[in-house]
């Protein structure tokens, strides 16, 4: 057979495509039954075409994404007061960086130099040299407090930052560190919403109110908007619906560029940070082992997505201490999506693709009309019970969905017994909802 392989296909157009659905499917209304009405406020289409693409500011999109391949793989671990665990074995084993949870150097009235430098340099941070490894701290202790005790005994620059909701010291401590300019102080959480069972539009609403009521304060204290960009630092959750989480982050770069021209700041988005966490909120004490499922569809949406910094919970961290296993393939999940699927050689590697262009977008557009609508009332602060009624109505749906059949794998369908007691889960490990936890 003589194929004249040089002869290009025949365009075809989306009104073509959805022709040959109804004709396949034998139904001339078929392609209007499979749309996807989202809890995100707007409908998916079955698919798409670059004739929709057309329609979207891609070079807006696109050029808000970061610019550089890569994450940190960033393990987190609990510090307890008098353990002598050994963060360098996570180090050795293929962490590139570490979250520190409940640190807190001590009391700082009366404190001698030498007891302070004992217990950061010799047991928090033993053997860890933070201008070459960061380190993040989630911390109770006022941010300048922290830091200037960080200083004390670490005269370098350093690398890493605060996980801490942003404090009255914050603009002191993000002046002490302007030495350091890859130590973060501003936090801006979206796990909150997350937990509370936000959908991703809420999610991404609320956590821009806040970066607006956060920015206010600071620059009320003296700072620019050109001096808190760089020190700033978006920590999320990432859950489990694949494609969406994927849109959800690429989303949030395009929505601070856009607050950004609104601040009149020409600085630009992608020196921001955005540090992801998989979901406590998907997480199950029930068949426990299929959390480690959820944690690696939750990673690699978050390093598709474009996350600077990737915390992956190791499985049994929702009802126990978590074990070496279960902390090695929590770091082998990052290491694998780096090593074996080779996500780390592209930076934004779903750029292009016409759903999640598209999903994105459409993200942009019903997280900017609600956060609009917070800003109506005052900002984040002045909305609480606006948005605890939304969130409220978004976990109540959720509940129903999984009440009406919807699938939770290992809770209420396909449960197994892994042998060994689970219980529940730990006081304080979950701030917040879980979804599973009124099924298992």
């Amino acid at each position: 057979m003589n194929i004249p392989l040089n002869d290009p296909f025949p365009s075809v157009t989306k009104a073509d495509w959805i022709a040959q659905v109804a004709k396949d499917l034998k139904d001339p209304n078929a392609y209007n039954t499979l749309h996807w009405h989202t809890p995100e406020g707007f409908t998916a289409e079955p698919f798409y075409t670059t004739d929709d693409l057309n329609e979207l500011p891609l070079a807006e999109i696109q050029a808000a994404q970061k610019a550089a391949p890569g994450w940190l793989n960033a393990p987190a671990y609990e510090v307890v007061d008098g353990s002598e665990v050994d963060y360098r074995d996570a180090l050795r084993a293929g962490a590139d960086a570490l979250v520190l949870r409940n640190a807190v150097f001590q009391n700082r009235a009366g404190v001698d130099l030498a007891v302070l430098e004992n217990r950061v340099t010799a047991r928090l941070l033993n053997g860890i040299k933070l201008s070459e490894t960061p380190v993040f701290f989630q911390t109770n202790q006022p941010a300048a407090d922290f830091v200037l005790d960080l200083k004390r005994v670490i005269p370098y620059q350093l690398q890493g930052g605060l996980l801490s909701p942003p404090d009255n010291t914050t603009a002191e401590a993000t002046h002490l560190t302007m030495d350091s300019p890859r130590f973060r102080t501003v936090c801006v959480s979206g796990h909150e919403f997350h937990n509370a069972g936000a959908t991703a539009t809420q999610e991404l609403a609320f956590t821009l109110a806040r970066l607006v009521d956060t920015y206010d304060q600071l620059t009320e204290q003296g700072l620019t908007v050109e001096q808190l960009v760089p020190k700033t630092i978006f920590s999320l959750s990432v859950g489990t619906s694949y494609f969406i989480e994927i849109a959800k982050l690429r989303a949030l770069r395009v929505l601070v560029a856009k607050l950004l021209r609104a601040y009149s700041s020409t600085v630009s988005c992608v020196l921001l940070a955005v540090h992801c966490t998989t979901s406590t909120f998907y997480e199950s004490t029930a068949t426990p082992y299929t959390n480690m499922l959820r944690a690696t569809t939750e990673a690699m949406s978050a390093v598709v997505g474009g996350c600077d910094i990737l915390t992956v919970r190791p499985y049994d961290g929702l009802f126990s201490e978590p074990s070496e296993f279960s902390h090695r393939i929590a770091r082998n999940v990052s290491l694998l999506l780096k090593h074996e699927s080779y996500l780390d050689k592209v930076a934004d590697p779903s750029a292009g693709s016409f759903y999640i262009e598209m999903l994105t977008h459409q993200l942009i557009e019903s997280a900017w009309g609600l956060f609009q609508d917070v800003e109506k009332q005052g900002g984040l602060a002045k909305a609480t019970d606006f948005v605890q009624a939304e969130l409220d109505r978004s976990y109540a749906a959720k509940v129903e969905a999984v009440r009406e059949g919807k699938v939770l794998v290992g809770v209420n369908k396909f449960r197994f017994d892994e042998g060994g007691h689970v219980g529940s889960a730990k006081p304080n490990e979950v701030a917040g909802r879980r979804l599973a936890e009124e099924f298992e």
